[in-house]
C-alpha cells in the first residue's frame, strides 16, 4: 500500500516492516542509486534470483519501488512518489557507508556500471562517424545547451521528462533543478549510453526508460519540463507527439523543443532515416496552440559551415496555459486587515 504524507499507523508499520531487513534495505540503498535488474542486483547482493526477486516482490508491495519492462528485461527503481522516495531515502542516508556489507555492495555496483559504460562505448564507436557528419552541418551542442539553460533558469523544480533522451544529455544538464528526471526512448541500444553517461555524471535523481514517445509509459499532468531534443524530424507525426507532450505537463509547465529550420538536404531523408526535413515557426506555433500552449519564445543557432550543406538550429518554448492554482511556494493568504 503506497505510503501518504499522513499515513495511518497501520500503514506505517507495515511500510516499515518491508524495508526493516537487511537486504531489502541493502537493494533500497542501491536502487538510489540508479535503476537495476534482476541479474544486476543477484551479482551484486550475490544471493540466488529467487530469493532476490522475493525480496523485490515485498518492497513492490509497500510502495517503495517501482518495476518497468524494457524488452525481455525488467528493471527496478525507487518509486516515482515524492513522499515514498523521501521516505527512502531517509532511511538509507543513515547507513554509514563505511559497513563492510554496504562497501562491498557498492564496489560490486561500481564493477555492474563499468560493464554498462563499456557496452554504450562500442556503440558509440559503431555509429560516430554519423552522428558526426550531421554535427559538422550546425551550430555547436554547447551554444545550444547554453540557450537551454538559460531559458530555463536556475530555480529548481519538482520533476523533468526528456521524450527521446538518446544520450541523456538533457537529464544530466538539468540535474541540479530537478528533484526527479525520467527518460523515455525506444531504443535499448541508446537508453544503454545513457545509463552510462548518468553514471559516470554520477546524476541519481534520473532514469531511463523504454517506450513509445506517442505513448510514454509515465503519469499525466506531472512534469514542470518537458523536452524533445532532435526528436521531431524522425516522426511520422510530429503533431501528436507535441500533443502527448502536453498532456504531461502540470499546470504552467513548460515543453521546450530543439530542432531544426525548414532545410532541403534530401540526403538526411535518405541516409539518415530523417523523416521530416525541418519545421517553420508557423508549424510549430499551430501546433503549440493546438495542444493547449503558448508559443513563448524561439531562437535560431545559425550553422558553423559558411556555405555547403547546412542546417539551422531552432529552439521553442511552450507553455501550458492553465494556471498554477496552488503553489504554496508563490502564493500566500493574505492577512485581514482590522478596522
Amino acid at each position: 500500500m503506497p505510503l501518504h504524507p499522513h499515513a495511518t499507523l497501520d500503514t506505517m508499520v507495515d511500510t516499515l516492516k518491508a524495508a526493516a531487513e537487511s537486504s531489502r534495505l541493502r537493494i533500497l540503498a542501491l536502487l538510489s542509486r540508479g535503476d537495476l535488474t534482476v541479474s544486476d542486483l543477484t551479482e551484486i547482493l550475490n544471493q540466488s534470483q529467487p530469493r532476490v526477486s522475493r525480496h523485490l516482490k515485498l518492497l513492490l508491495e509497500a510502495g517503495l519501488i517501482g518495476r518497468y519492462q524494457e524488452g525481455s528485461w525488467a528493471y527496478f527503481r525507487l518509486s516515482d512518489s515524492d513522499t515514498e522516495r523521501d521516505f527512502v531515502n531517509g532511511l538509507v542516508s543513515r547507513v554509514h557507508l563505511s559497513d563492510p556489507q554496504v562497501e562491498r555492495d557498492l564496489e560490486r555496483l561500481a564493477a555492474v556500471k563499468r560493464k554498462r559504460q563499456e557496452r554504450a562505448k562500442e556503440y558509440f564507436s559503431e555509429n560516430a562517424t554519423s552522428w558526426d557528419q550531421i554535427r559538422s552541418l550546425h551550430a555547436s551542442d554547447a551554444s545550444v545547451e547554453a540557450a537551454l539553460k538559460r531559458l530555463v533558469g536556475k530555480k529548481p523544480f519538482q520533476a523533468m521528462l526528456d521524450l527521446g533522451t538518446g544520450t541523456g544529455r538533457l537529464l544530466e544538464i538539468f540535474a541540479p533543478l530537478y528533484r526527479r528526471g525520467v527518460g523515455i526512448d525506444l531504443s535499448r541500444e541508446m537508453l544503454t549510453v545513457a545509463r552510462a553517461n548518468l553514471d559516470r555524471a554520477g546524476v541519481a535523481n534520473a532514469q531511463v526508460r523504454q517506450g513509445d514517445i506517442y505513448a510514454p509509459p509515465v503519469e499525466r499532468d506531472a512534469y514542470d519540463l518537458v523536452t524533445m531534443h532532435q526528436v521531431l524530424h524522425y516522426l511520422d507525426d510530429p503533431q501528436l507527439a507535441i500533443r502527448e507532450a502536453a498532456r504531461l505537463l502540470r499546470p504552467a509547465g513548460r515543453l521546450v523543443i530543439v530542432d531544426f529550420a525548414p532545410h532541403a538536404l534530401e540526403f538526411l531523408r535518405d541516409e539518415h532515416a530523417h523523416v521530416r526535413l525541418g519545421f517553420s515557426d508557423r508549424q510549430i506555433g499551430e501546433w503549440f496552440a493546438e495542444a493547449g500552449l503558448d508559443l513563448e519564445e524561439t531562437e535560431n543557432f545559425e550553422p558553423r559551415a559558411a556555405a555547403g550543406a547546412r542546417l539551422t538550429v531552432k529552439l521553442w518554448l511552450g507553455r501550458d496555459r492553465r494556471l498554477l492554482i496552488a503553489d504554496p511556494q508563490q502564493t500566500a493568504v493574505p492577512e485581514k486587515e482590522t478596522a
